[in-house]
């Protein structure tokens, strides 16, 4: 019993997941008749590109340039779901429980390096002071911090950006 309950349980983040996945396809039809759902296969979550060092690197990288505004866990700030006063919304968390996790590698790349203040956001720019591996060792670092059902959807995501 306890362990139906562990996998349900487990199984309930990714089935959140596959059912956003397509959030903004089809043009907003339902899916109808027997070819509208077809099985769901589920797969493991692909193994992590990091290393001890990479993910120790990140963090501190991190701690001295993201944490201010994203939170000390990656939790990112309060009320970052609705705009302030300025119209703008405050910082999201990087720890999976937002949209980070939607964007494949070169465009977190981007933000970090380019930041949002031409897009209307708060972010600063990072080029300059971040290197290519410091931005990749902060992403590996933030990236860390997410569950395995969200890391495998951002693999799927990241993996067509490039097809």
């Amino acid at each position: 019993m306890q362990s139906s309950i562990q996998s349900a349980s487990r199984a309930a983040p990714l089935l959140i997941i596959l059912s956003l996945a397509g959030c903004g396809e089809g043009g907003g039809k339902p899916a109808t008749g027997p070819a509208a759902a077809p099985p769901v296969v589920v797969s493991a979550a692909p193994a992590r590109l990091t290393d001890a060092g990479q993910l120790a690197r990140g963090g501190e990288i991190y701690r001295r340039y993201c944490a201010a505004c994203h939170g000390d866990r990656a939790q990112g700030a309060f009320g970052w779901e609705r705009p302030g006063a300025d119209g703008k919304y405050p910082p999201p968390p990087l720890d999976g429980s937002a949209h980070a996790w939607h964007h494949p590698t070169a465009q977190l790349k981007q933000t970090i390096q380019e930041g949002t203040l031409k897009l209307g956001g708060s972010m600063p720019a990072w080029k300059g002071k971040l290197s290519e591996a410091d931005t990749e060792a902060v992403i590996a670092w933030f990236q860390s911090t997410w569950p395995d059902p969200i890391y495998a959807a951002w693999a799927d995501i990241d993996r067509r950006s490039r097809e």
